[in-house]
């Protein structure tokens, strides 16, 4: 699991703030559609599993 800091750097030169995007997704949880955090569980993100 990434760090807050993180950055992901692509090919195409654009950079994505992962680590921001999740830690903000995170203690956005409780907003979140069951949809949503299936989605996220989906990929491996352990607190979006029920």
């Amino acid at each position: 699991m990434p760090r807050r800091s993180h950055v992901e750097h692509r090919p195409d030169g654009t950079a994505h703030r992962t680590g921001v995007w999740l830690a903000n997704s995170a203690s956005a949880a409780t907003d979140s559609t069951p949809a949503q955090l299936e989605a996220l569980a989906g990929v491996g993100i352990d607190w979006a599993r029920p």
